[in-house]
């Protein structure tokens, strides 16, 4: 994790815990954990961002996630439920991708 965190949400891949998302003063980073490297079955988040012990660095939120982030009425029913605004793409990836379609998930909390 990066010592200039916000917030931290937990990415999961099918169901089993894969890599931590940071928010941070400098735009946002992803890593892999480690133990989710060594295993067999162990498969990548997205095409762009294939298994690496290496940490991804972006000063904008990474497409594949923002992809998750619902849109049109569905966005606007989770940003008035949650009180969210619809530009804080974090903070509705966290409440709004725990369920996610697809075999990605994100949390607030590790699981």
């Amino acid at each position: 994790m990066v010592d200039n965190t916000f917030r931290t949400a937990y990415v999961y891949i099918r169901n089993e815990f894969a890599g931590i998302l940071c928010e941070t003063d400098e735009g946002y980073t992803f890593s892999y954990d480690e133990e989710y490297l060594d295993r067999e079955n162990a498969s990548a988040v997205s095409l762009t961002m294939p298994l690496s012990k290496d940490m991804y660095r972006s000063k904008t939120l990474f497409s594949f996630f923002d992809g998750l982030i619902p849109e049109g009425w569905l966005l606007d029913v989770v940003s008035r439920n949650w009180k969210i605004d619809v530009r804080d793409r974090f903070g509705l990836l966290l409440v709004a991708c725990r369920d996610a379609i697809g075999n990605v998930s994100v949390r607030e909390d590790r699981i």
